[in-house]
């Protein structure tokens, strides 16, 4: 629950440091804008806010990792809830507005997160977890999203250490296998999930998991 609120926290201070004209930049989501991926993280806020007050009696389905489904090809922006993403984005005309909504609706699934009992069971997506287990998938969640904010802004804050390193070991789980030490835990991420490709070198570091990549989680 604590990584949870740190790595939140921390990716909001991001988007609250942006200066406008990084809103129109490119972010590690295919086909988004940074300012289309923050539209997006004021709907995941909307959606931990409800999967939060929607508590169920069934037994759990899911945790932190069988949450994730992988999927075989990543994201092309074509999608369209994706493509929904960006006119919702472009309506808001102004960063400011952006900021605005998620600092508000933000701060409101911090705060709800902080008060929940993590044994609570809550159902989303036609799934059911315990409390605990879903903002632990979150903080993956905000990981892998903090590095796509910052894809392109060099100057930016990078995500916490600790939610690194806790998004690796999902991630591996999720793989079912161990990415070479030698690897950053950023790399792992960003690798592991197709957010770039890797170089020669880690490819052949990367033996038999090379043939598990990417891992488009969803």
């Amino acid at each position: 629950m604590d990584l949870f609120s740190r790595s939140w926290t921390a990716l909001r201070a991001a988007v609250a440091d942006l200066q406008d004209e990084d809103f129109a930049r490119p972010s590690g989501c295919a086909g988004w804008l940074v300012r289309d991926l923050v539209c997006h993280l004021v709907i995941d806020a909307q959606d931990v806010l409800i999967t939060l007050v929607t508590p169920v009696e069934e037994e759990p389905t899911r945790d932190a990792v069988t949450y994730w489904n992988v999927a075989q090809t990543p994201p092309t922006g074509e999608d369209p809830l994706d493509a929904l993403i960006v006119r919702l984005a472009a309506a808001y005309q102004e960063p400011r507005l952006l900021k605005f909504h998620l600092d508000d609706v933000g701060s409101a699934a911090g705060r709800a997160a902080e008060l929940a009992d993590p044994g609570l069971r809550v159902g989303t997506q036609d799934q059911v977890l315990t409390a605990g287990d879903y903002l632990d998938a979150y903080v993956l969640e905000w990981t892998l999203h903090h590095l796509d904010l910052i894809a392109h802004l060099p100057d930016a804050a990078e995500p916490p250490a600790e939610g690194l390193a806790r998004t690796r070991e999902m991630l591996e789980k999720i793989a079912g296998a161990a990415f070479p030490a030698s690897f950053a835990d950023t790399d792992v991420l960003l690798v592991g999930t197709g957010r770039r490709a890797p170089t020669d070198a880690e490819q052949a570091e990367l033996g038999e998991v090379a043939a598990q990549l990417p891992l488009v989680l969803g």
